[in-house]
């Protein structure tokens, strides 16, 4: 997976989470869009470890794609409901505490 680190204003970490084989791509369905192509999810490879480890820190998720979208459910991060499918990949959002 692909992940990047972004600052908020307030200082805090908003964490983009990218399957690899999405990276590059832009998908639009109806009203909505998921653009691949820019900066925000282009990041750093890193194994599930890794990214767990990360994600300690993070306030904001943004997951892109099922294996990014797998971790978060496992670790119970997110739940089905929070899930929205763009040509039929999965994205989700979630503010940690």
């Amino acid at each position: 997976m692909i992940i990047k680190i972004h600052k908020t204003p307030d200082g805090r970490n908003m964490v983009a989470i990218c399957d690899n084989d999405l990276i590059g791509k832009k998908f639009e369905e109806k009203n909505l869009q998921l653009d691949l192509t820019s900066n925000f999810y282009n990041g750093e490879e890193k194994d599930e470890q890794s990214i767990i480890k990360l994600l300690k820190g993070a306030y904001i998720i943004n997951l892109v794609g099922n294996k990014a979208i797998e971790m978060a459910l496992n670790l119970k991060i997110i739940t089905k409901e929070n899930i929205i499918k763009i040509k039929n990949i999965p994205h989700a959002q979630a503010i940690l505490s």
